[in-house]
């Protein structure tokens, strides 16, 4: 199959990676009520067509933190990516800095903030809170002292949500060698040819050649449930560059966070992986674009499988949208050359979608935009 859409990417990364890999993408919290929220609130959304304007020139750039990017989408931070292509982290890297776009390193990334910054350019980093302060002040000191463009601290995470699929899909032994062996082209290119397999931000405390099977046990362990606003002043006050904060769902949390120095907030619900049940990213938007008032930059994740839905986003709020599940489908589907594809299809759609409701630049794509009939 050619793959022409997110979609077919994702139906690509299901028939290519190790089932326990797959559902871990694929999978969100509970019952999934959040995660299939995420895309169906986002597709509902009718966008206002017009007619006879002047669209021969369509401006897909956008300004964000004083750099003017060629779209207004990023790779958001998504754990573990570098396994699902062979040092996948490196290889998305590559692509979007190849589309002049931001590229987001996850604190658990497989491949380490330098391993990225050396092979593909210096990314924006995301940051987690764990217990250990020192460790976290090594994290920020290395991403500063690596001038990375941004620090992403995500604050949704003060405990891991219950993912069943996860739990369905776990095991060792035989059945973990079963999920391996169906699929040999993994196997070979990444299983052997992508090590070493560790979680390389980690390495400091965990070891080079700790497992990838420690992964969750050091999340339940470490994660911190006692953070509060303080922490975030307390990152504040050791990062001199844009701080975003990601994770936040209502307009009082969006308030808050007015206050505590940060440049910019993601809308997200971590992509219906932790609390299930509430609202779609898409929902929440409009509410916290009226509480910050453009006071500072929003961006906005969670459901984005498309250009439409980019310029969607765009019209409900956002600044900004960072991709998640759709660029790792494509890591896996297809490499570096995958996300790269999937990154012009999103330009393509969008200059579509913004010729035929009559816009003609990224400014111009705001609530007008959306049919309310």
């Amino acid at each position: 199959m050619k793959p022409a859409s997110i979609t077919d990417y994702r139906a690509l990364a299901k028939a290519r990676l190790p089932h326990f890999l797959f559902e871990y993408i694929d999978g969100g919290s509970y019952d999934e009520v959040t995660l299939e929220r995420n895309v169906a609130d986002l597709r509902a959304i009718a966008l206002r067509q017009r007619v006879l304007r002047d669209v021969s020139a369509i401006e897909t750039s956008t300004e964000l933190f004083g750099r003017r990017w060629a779209l207004p989408v990023g790779l958001g931070p998504v754990g573990l990516a570098g396994i699902y292509a062979r040092r996948g982290e490196v290889q998305a890297a590559r692509a979007a800095g190849a589309a002049e776009i931001p590229f987001v390193l996850s604190t658990v990334s497989a491949c380490s903030l330098a391993e990225v910054s050396a092979g593909a350019g210096v990314p924006w980093f995301q940051l987690y809170f764990v217990k250990d302060r020192g460790f976290v002040a090594d994290l920020i000191a290395r991403a500063r002292e690596a001038k990375c463009g941004a620090l992403v601290l995500t604050v949704d995470l003060a405990v891991p949500g219950s993912r069943y699929r996860d739990a369905r899909a776990a095991g060792g032994g035989l059945k973990r060698w079963s999920q391996l062996l169906a699929r040999p082209g993994w196997l070979w290119d990444v299983g052997i040819k992508g090590r070493p397999h560790s979680l390389g931000n980690l390495a400091p405390i965990l070891g080079r050649t700790a497992p990838l099977s420690d992964f969750q046990a050091w999340i339940h362990a470490n994660f911190d449930p006692s953070v509060g606003w303080k922490e975030v002043e307390w990152v504040r006050r050791q990062w001199p560059g844009p701080l975003v904060i990601k994770g936040v769902l209502d307009p009082e949390d969006a308030r808050s966070a007015l206050g505590c120095g940060a440049e910019g907030l993601v809308v997200s619900n971590h992509g219906g992986r932790q609390l299930d049940g509430v609202q779609s990213s898409a929902r929440a938007l409009p509410a916290i674009a009226d509480a910050v008032a453009g006071k500072m930059k929003l961006l906005a994740d969670g459901g984005v499988r498309s250009g439409l839905d980019v310029v969607r986003m765009l019209s409900l709020g956002a600044d900004f949208v960072l991709l998640g599940r759709a660029w790792a489908y494509a890591l896996a589907g297809g490499g570096q050359t995958g996300v790269a594809h999937i990154l012009k299809l999103i330009e393509a759609e969008m200059r579509v979608a913004m010729a035929l409701t009559g816009v003609t630049s990224i400014v111009q794509v705001n609530s007008s935009v959306i049919d309310r009939a």
